[in-house]
């Protein structure tokens, strides 16, 4: 082996192991980021840190709606075994209502609740969020056939 072919060699080695490595590195940064959705229980087992944004799933709490000044509206979400507080200003999607399945953008402030900055209710009868559905059977809330 001449000494090009191991200049060649040790570079294309020094190439892969850099790439490797900024790969690792990328996908360690991302990896609590990568699943940008959470039940009520993620929430709180993974103490999502206030201002960070991200979007969380699961029913609306019965007699958990209550409409405040300024279109101003907070609900509980849950997935049976976590409820969380929510807060909300604007209009709510013509479809939201208590025991049906809702998906919320925002982050936690200061308190806990969860600010919302959107929210996104199911489309029709028999429609539910994947993620929502998949929150609920790890609860042990979903049946099928709902």
């Amino acid at each position: 082996m001449t000494a090009k072919q191991r200049r060649r060699i040790a570079f294309a080695a020094a190439l892969i192991l850099a790439s490797g490595g900024a790969a690792a590195l990328v996908l360690t940064a991302l990896k609590d980021n990568v699943l940008y959705f959470y039940s009520p229980s993620d929430v709180r087992a993974k103490n999502v840190q206030p201002g960070i944004a991200f979007r969380i799933g699961g029913l609306v709490a019965p007699h958990s709606v209550h409409h405040g000044a300024n279109a101003g509206v907070n609900f509980t979400v849950t997935d049976g075994r976590v409820a969380l507080p929510v807060a909300y200003h604007g209009v709510l999607p013509a479809l939201f209502r208590e025991g049906q399945g809702v998906v919320a953008l925002g982050a936690l402030d200061a308190a806990g609740t969860f600010d919302a900055t959107e929210v996104l209710a199911k489309h029709d009868e028999k429609y539910m969020p994947p993620e929502v559905v998949d929150a609920l059977k790890r609860a042990g809330r979903w049946k099928e056939g709902q």
